[in-house]
């Protein structure tokens, strides 16, 4: 296994998502420590269902810890295939989190970071489903969510007022 605080070599499979996991990731973090804990429970990030940004950050932690998972599957040759229901996985991991206090969502997202970078550090071939799931759960995850975070951060920081 890698070291967890090295970067991947230059020629890893997946160098480049992974210099665009870490911008996303490093854009979502500077958001999140914009607001104070109580703002982060607050709902409007979406409606219907209602979600916060303790919401938000527990959903894409989920997801990276089921990317963990998947990845080390790929490496070790365990995999079965991502034929999964992803609105199910959604609601799941929603449902999950409802309750939780703020830092324990933020703790377990960036947990799942750490697990799922260690993962996709060892993948030394590039796959389809290795892709698949670097783009569910990466920088193209992040991406979906960002646009609207920085709009929901911006709005509560301006309710301070």
């Amino acid at each position: 296994m890698q070291d967890q605080h090295a970067a991947p070599p230059r020629d890893h499979p997946y160098a480049a998502e992974l210099d665009a996991e870490r911008d996303g990731w490093y854009e979502l973090v500077d958001l999140v420590r914009s607001l104070t804990p109580a703002e982060c429970l607050v709902s409007g990030y979406y409606r219907d269902p209602d979600w916060s940004v303790r919401d938000v950050a527990g959903h894409i932690g989920t997801w990276l810890a089921e990317a963990q998972v998947q990845l080390e599957r790929i490496t070790v040759g365990t995999y079965e295939g991502h034929d999964i229901d992803i609105d199910a996985l959604n609601a799941s991991f929603l449902a999950a989190l409802s309750d939780q206090p703020w830092d324990v969502a933020w703790i377990q997202a960036n947990a799942g970071r750490t697990r799922m970078l260690q993962a996709w550090a060892d993948l030394e071939q590039p796959t389809d489903e290795a892709a698949w799931w670097i783009h569910k759960s990466g920088p193209e995850h992040y991406a979906e969510h960002l646009p609207r975070l920085r709009e929901w951060v911006a709005e509560l920081i301006a309710g301070r007022r």
